[in-house]
């Protein structure tokens, strides 16, 4: 009896629809996603300064943000001068509508503000959109920048809803509170822009396995292939700006919530579209994670470096050229390749050479960065006097053998980081020979 059933059992499991089957839980994506829930969770009671609390609010929708400018860029291939437009308008649509809110004349909660923020940049995307993605390339990539650069110098123009030059604010204390949150103290404001984060950061890295997600990555690797097969790349292109816009814009009204204020120089300018490109190729736009590190140190560079010192967008212009010349995939793209490495034991090889980049490398920075310091001391700040401390020393500006140590020290470095990048690289070469010769000998067995 149990021989004449089993065939028909199986027949029967055939003939079952995808939908009704279950696959096997993916323990390591459950154990990421909930270690990201967990810092985004412990991380205040870590760090519990006010300065940290500001920090890491900054970092959840800076996030955010990054990441929808992924979609653009990582995932479409549209390289973008202009996101800032659709942040920046989600963050004034949202200041107003908390002010409106707060006046009795919206029926909005404080914790439903970020989606009025989406709405606003999607709607906005779809407006300007529709022109911008008529065209890619160079092409999509300069008409960002007139639309980025028409949006900011409207500012000044429509004084009513930009502000002018002050900007608006608002208060985020009104209304009844949300389970005795009334958002007024940092740390219910930081747990909903965690929240948030947690929420947009899932829904984007579900969207990159949707139809719609893997057609924006064909038309960015090849669009004549998609345009033959009877897509619309324009269309593909169109759709995913909208839903970029769409999270800009919530991570604009996260902003809004945090400062309580928006200003047009800090929200639309062509300076902070340049700000999401460079740290979003910092983090590593080909990998979804790489806008997640590129938020984070966002904020750090703009927090950190620029009250450390005046030069610090000389240093990251500076970075930016050696990450383009030297690690285009950004620091994720340098942690998926030794991760490979150390997938096949070979990463304990190359663990001395790595020790050496970096101290020749420190040596090399600091010498620069000391002849740097001078420079600037001696051009923005004579009038407080010829010395300056440095890294625990006191240089003199007006001392040769000042100029003289730090050009050494440079040079030094630089000389040695040379030497020991050459021997690295012929290092590396010799271990990915090794892996490619492992992976066919794999193969062939």
């Amino acid at each position: 009896m149990r021989n004449e059933t089993m065939p028909v059992a199986g027949q029967a499991a055939m003939n079952v629809p995808d939908y009704y089957r279950f696959k096997p839980l993916n323990v390591g994506r459950v154990i990421v996603w909930g270690v990201f829930a967990l810092l985004l969770i412990a991380a205040p009671h870590v760090f519990t300064s006010s300065l940290a609390l500001t920090m890491l609010s900054q970092m959840g929708y800076a996030i955010i943000i990054c990441l929808s400018y992924n979609i653009l860029l990582g995932q479409g291939g549209m390289l973008s001068f202009g996101h800032a437009v659709y942040t920046g308008l989600g963050s004034f649509i949202a200041i107003h509508a908390m002010n409106r809110a707060a006046g009795g004349h919206l029926p909005i909660p404080v914790w439903l503000i970020p989606i009025v923020g989406g709405l606003a940049g999607m709607f906005f995307a779809a407006l300007l959109g529709w022109v911008t993605t008529r065209k890619s390339g160079t092409t999509f990539a300069m008409i960002t920048l007139g639309v980025g650069e028409l949006v900011a110098s409207m500012a000044l123009m429509f004084p009513g809803f930009f502000g002018g030059e002050g900007g608006i604010t608002t208060d985020r204390v009104y209304g009844p509170t949300f389970f005795g949150a009334d958002f007024g103290p940092g740390i219910q404001v930081y747990y909903l822009i965690a929240f948030y984060c947690f929420v947009c950061t899932a829904l984007m890295f579900a969207f990159t396995a949707t139809p719609l997600g893997r057609m924006l990555n064909a038309v960015r690797d090849n669009p004549e292939r998609v345009a033959f097969v009877g897509y619309s790349t324009q269309r593909v292109r169109y759709m995913g700006f909208i839903i970029a816009g769409f999270f800009a814009g919530i991570g604009g009204g996260l902003a809004a919530i945090n400062f309580e204020i928006v200003t047009a120089m800090d929200s639309v300018s062509i300076i902070r579209s340049g700000t999401y490109l460079l740290f979003t190729f910092f983090g590593g736009a080909t990998f979804f994670f790489g806008p997640i590190i590129g938020g984070v140190l966002l904020v750090l560079a703009t927090v950190f470096l620029s009250e450390i010192t005046k030069a610090w967008m000389l240093y990251l212009g500076l970075v930016f050229l050696f990450m383009v010349m030297y690690a285009p995939g950004g620091i994720a793209g340098l942690i998926m390749m030794n991760l490979r490495l150390a997938k096949y034991g070979k990463l304990g090889r190359i663990f001395g050479a790595y020790l050496a980049l970096l101290g020749t490398g420190l040596a090399m920075v600091v010498g620069f960065a000391a002849l740097v310091e001078m420079l600037y001391h001696l051009q923005l700040n004579s009038g407080l006097g010829s010395e300056l401390r440095f890294m625990g020393t006191t240089l003199n500006v007006h001392s040769v053998d000042s100029w003289v140590g730090a050009g050494l020290i440079f040079l030094t470095g630089l000389g040695l980081f040379e030497l020991v990048r050459r021997q690295y690289m012929r290092q590396w070469g010799e271990i990915q020979e090794e892996i490619e010769h492992d992976i066919q000998r794999r193969e062939s067995v």
